[in-house]
């Protein structure tokens, strides 16, 4: 059963029948986490790299930002019995659409300030698929951990 992940959104979830999916990854990334202990995931798809742009749509909606929706989805799986020293972590996303030129970098942007979060916190990625020039769609399945990016019509399993 598939769990759509809008983008600027969050889920979690212990139901082994769930796939969560996030459509639509240019410059935004998605994060997807994994406990194979308690076999909580959760997938995150943020679209901008800092909150202090919009404090109030932060408050609103942290899922928008790198800096308030990876500390968000962490805590929400926690919630669910998630450990930080089990979650599997995989990436995908961060890519330079519209953006020939490189004005804005918002892909990279994203990529550099999860990174940022990431060796704050002591937190490895296991597998990564970003940059480029493509749009992906990323699945979780929860049951497994199994995660999944499609792009012009290819899958590959991170």
């Amino acid at each position: 059963m598939d769990t759509v992940v809008d983008i600027a959104d969050m889920r979690v979830s212990r139901d082994p029948q769930v796939d969560l999916v996030t459509y639509s990854l240019g410059s935004c990334i998605g994060v997807a986490i994994w406990d194979p202990e308690v076999r909580v995931g959760g997938l995150l798809h943020y679209m901008l790299p800092q909150s202090s742009i919009s404090p109030e749509k932060a408050r609103t909606n942290p899922a928008m930002f790198a800096d308030t929706g990876i500390p968000y989805l962490f805590r929400s799986a926690y919630e669910l019995g998630a450990v930080k020293k089990r979650l599997i972590v995989k990436v995908a996303g961060g890519s330079s659409l519209l953006d020939d030129n490189g004005t804005f970098n918002i892909g990279k942007r994203n990529y550099i300030i999860l990174r940022k979060i990431f060796w704050k916190n002591g937190i490895l990625i296991d597998a990564e698929d970003v940059g480029g020039s493509i749009s992906r769609t990323v699945r979780l399945e929860v049951g497994t951990g199994r995660v999944t990016v499609k792009n012009r019509g290819k899958e590959i399993e991170l």
